[in-house]
């Protein structure tokens, strides 16, 4: 597969090569939780993970975490402990989150409005 024209400054050689860091991220960004977790965050508002399990319907606790942990790595998620008893721990986008959710809010509204259309 070749990449399109509008890349070729990313992929000079016209090829998503097996071994590029982008496809490590891509893998992190667009993973079924990844993409809904960013998409909670992406309102603005800090979220508990109570809230954030709530708002991802169905993502267990362990890949919440574990998804979590991954774009907190990628520089996309921030993690907020506040040193209280119980523990109060929040979530928000960093600026490279924020700039990534502007992408992704309008790929999932294409995706909502076309979701259930038949094609045969």
């Amino acid at each position: 597969m070749q990449v399109s024209n509008e890349l070729r400054d990313y992929f000079p050689d016209g090829v998503f090569s097996q071994h590029c860091p982008s496809r490590v991220l891509l893998d992190h960004v667009m993973s079924k939780w990844g993409v809904l977790v960013l998409l909670a965050l992406s309102e603005g508002e800090p979220l508990r993970w109570s809230e954030l399990r709530r708002r991802a319907e169905g993502v267990s606790e362990k890949m919440l975490a574990q998804t979590l942990r991954t774009l907190a790595s990628d520089d996309l998620v921030e993690r907020h402990a506040k040193p209280v008893v119980p523990p109060h721990v929040e979530y928000s986008l960093t600026p490279a989150g924020q700039e990534l959710a502007a992408h992704l809010v309008p790929l999932m509204r294409w995706v909502a409005g076309h979701a259930g259309e038949q094609r045969v």
